[in-house]
């Protein structure tokens, strides 16, 4: 088992002070995109709850979000003009201030830019296939070819904004994810078709980021990718197994330093139950060539924490987070029987939650 205490050196030389990272989570807090005082805080209070900070998903596109948001001042933050540079460097000075790693995760959200189509703007997708709430619009061999390059464009920006490292966001339903998926991916050019094809859109962007990184970046500059294992609990877009192959293709191709598994639980199994004689953290192993592991999803406790730790090399703590600031700092101390494990008037204040997050957690 990994003592969680042990610090960790990734491929490039960066080392993260201990086995516990914050898992990347939507703050509400933007203002058009700007990160606001309210964002500030919200990470300064969360940098003792991991060796490494991700922050919640930016989008790097203009036409590459808002996403799940309803109003104009409870935004996802967007790096996709310079103009977002300096407050997003008050936001990595925050995360970084007890030593700690602070790595931009970086997205568009396709087909899930709703707050586009609340304003009259047309939402684009690999493929044009509706929502249930508003049309969607194929993407141009242009267009697409446009946002690739934006996501290097973000890159840029996250290394003059004093990130440590980005995440490629290519989970949750969002376009790299779009793209990979047979279910929401109909084309049959460059960039749909066979699953070779279907890989093109996330090499090429996985490319366009590393391509930065190696022209202006620290030679130790992190760069990690997220994925969904599978995406069969929704609609039938692939499975593990070709997943395994575009993780392949990745890690083989862009030596990165890490590959972050988004999952409901940190030991999940594949949902068909012929393929579950062993964790996705498991099935992926192979497949790292080099790259450390993040598992996600149900790290609650010392116990489950210690459990994770056994199946991945690193060990990501979402609503916990939410709930206790220091969940992290305490385990490490051994002092997991005072986390504070249920989110109460009094925890609000403590907790430092934007006011985005306080209305969507008390509407759950």
């Amino acid at each position: 088992m990994t003592d969680l205490k042990q610090p960790l050196t990734f491929r490039h030389g960066a080392t993260v002070r201990n086995r516990f990272v914050e898992a990347p989570m939507l703050t509400s807090s933007g203002n058009a995109g700007f990160a606001t005082q309210d964002t500030i805080d919200y990470y300064r209070a969360r940098s003792k709850a991991g060796g490494m900070i991700i922050t919640g998903y930016t989008y790097v596109s203009e036409n590459g979000g808002p996403s799940d948001t309803w109003r104009d001042d409870q935004t996802q933050l967007a790096i996709y003009d310079d103009k977002f540079v300096p407050q997003l460097t008050k936001v990595a000075q925050a995360i970084k201030q007890d030593g700690n790693k602070a790595i931009l995760q970086i997205v568009h959200t396709g087909r899930w830019a709703s707050f586009q189509a609340m304003q009259g703007k047309p939402v684009y997708g690999p493929s044009a296939i509706p929502t249930p709430s508003y049309p969607v619009l194929e993407l141009t061999d242009t267009q697409i070819r446009k946002i690739i390059s934006d996501f290097g464009a973000a890159t840029k920006r996250a290394i003059a904004a004093g990130f440590d490292g980005v995440e490629i966001h290519g989970a949750n339903h969002f376009l790299n994810q779009q793209f990979f998926s047979k279910y929401f991916n109909r084309r049959t050019d460059h960039w749909g078709g066979s699953l070779e094809k279907r890989m093109n859109f996330p090499l090429a962007v996985v490319k366009a980021v590393t391509d930065v990184v190696k022209q202006l970046a620290p030679k130790n500059f992190i760069v990690g990718y997220r994925i969904s294992p599978e995406e069969i609990h929704r609609h039938n877009g692939y499975t593990w197994r070709e997943s395994t192959q575009l993780i392949d293709q990745i890690t083989q191709k862009f030596a990165l330093d890490y590959i972050h598994l988004s999952m409901a639980r940190y030991d999940q199994r594949p949902a068909n139950p012929q393929d579950a004689d062993k964790t996705l953290a498991e099935l992926f192993q192979p497949v790292l060539n080099g790259a450390k592991e993040i598992a996600v999803g149900g790290v609650n406790s010392q116990a489950t924490a210690e459990a994770a730790s056994q199946l991945a090399d690193l060990v990501a703590v979402a609503t916990e987070n939410l709930i206790d600031p220091l969940f992290a700092d305490k385990v490490l101390r051994g002092a997991d029987d005072q986390v504070v494990r249920q989110m109460t008037v009094s925890q609000l204040k403590a907790a430092h939650l934007t006011p985005g997050l306080i209305e969507r957690y008390f509407r759950r």
